[in-house]
């Protein structure tokens, strides 16, 4: 079957800076996907690519099998059937909600523009506002007209750039989930940048990981999670602490915090005992107790978070590192605690 969206080996510039190199991916209709990564890693530079607002150094971008962008073309943003919803939500403050989200219906017969108006208002639950003004409304409603907006003309591809970064954190994750359903009920496949990784697990059905000016991985959230493609892509899906190590034999490896037992996946490929390693160890994989394999490590500090324990360690060669453990643990600052790694993820260095 063939891609919606089709982005292959595209690279950004602006002037002679390189903003993104060599990246390639597909989004099929219908699915939701999300970029992650640091600010300034490229993410709204590739969506404005995809929209037509930014040429293409080189690579291309097709939609539906027909060429959008090349390094020789770019089809006008206006041509594309893609909707976009802009941080800042981008609403004409001296029109109604219902008003806004007409807005790009203005050629369609008056009858089919109200049916098509009143669907929307139906959908994002703002039918009571539709006679309100956006400075009448809450961040996530405006939020909502603006989707509807986009969504208005049924665009093939919707692109939204940070969009729920203005409002604060529960309802950034609820209005993450309510997009999604709200995208599957038109069926419209979905770009989604963002920073917050708890936002792209509730939107996407793939995310891509931008950073050092690469597509690191495009993938699930699952397999995402679990299996990073490198050291890079775990720091961004998850909190977790980077530590130096080295192969001491076939699946086991020496760290700050002992040996450490390697899952089959991640085995010693011959001849590279005594290589480096970068270990990235997540708050599951740090287990406190006796043990064979365990170091005694002194607690520094405890933040109390309600059902769990935010704490800090030091580790006998003097590194700090953190962990999120449940408050079955009473450890206080000062305390000596053995502290063991179970599993961690291991990347070569």
């Amino acid at each position: 079957m063939q891609p919606l969206l089709q982005v292959i080996d595209a690279e950004c510039r602006y002037g002679e800076k390189l903003i993104l190199e060599s990246v390639s991916f597909d989004l099929q209709a219908g699915e939701i996907a999300c970029l992650l990564g640091p600010s300034g890693c490229g993410k709204t530079t590739l969506l404005h690519a995809i929209a037509g607002f930014q040429p293409l150094a080189r690579g291309s971008i097709a939609l539906g099998g027909e060429p959008l962008s090349d390094n020789r073309r770019v089809m006008p943003p206006e041509q594309r059937k893609i909707g976009v919803v802009f941080q800042d939500y981008a609403l004409f403050p001296h029109l109604t909600v219902e008003q806004n989200i007409g807005f790009g219906l203005r050629d369609l017969p008056r009858v089919e523009r109200t049916a098509r108006v009143g669907e929307l208002l139906a959908l994002v639950q703002l039918a009571q506002h539709a006679q309100q003004y956006p400075h009448q409304l809450s961040g996530g409603q405006q939020q909502r007209v603006a989707l509807a907006r986009a969504l208005a003309p049924k665009p093939r591809l919707l692109l939204m750039d940070e969009p729920f970064s203005n409002l604060d954190t529960e309802l950034r994750r609820s209005l993450a989930t309510e997009v999604r359903h709200i995208l599957r009920e038109e069926g419209i496949a979905a770009l989604i940048v963002t920073h917050d990784r708890s936002e792209a697990f509730a939107a996407g059905d793939k995310l891509g990981i931008l950073a050092n000016a690469h597509l690191q991985q495009w993938d699930t959230p699952q397999n995402l999670y679990r299996t990073p493609a490198n050291a890079a892509v775990a720091r961004i899906v998850s909190e977790g602490n980077l530590l130096r190590g080295k192969w001491i034999s076939e699946g086991w490896v020496e760290t700050a915090l002992g040996r450490v037992a390697v899952s089959p996946a991640a085995r010693l490929e011959s001849g590279h005992i005594g290589k480096a390693v970068e270990v990235f160890a997540r708050s599951e994989d740090l287990v406190p107790g006796e043990h064979a394999n365990a170091v005694t490590v002194q607690v520094l500090s405890k933040s109390f978070l309600g059902n769990s324990a935010l704490y800090a360690f030091r580790l006998p060669n003097g590194r700090k590192i953190e962990a999120t453990l449940s408050t079955d643990y009473r450890f206080e600052p000062g305390n000596e605690v053995p502290l063991r790694l179970e599993s961690p993820l291991v990347f070569s260095d």
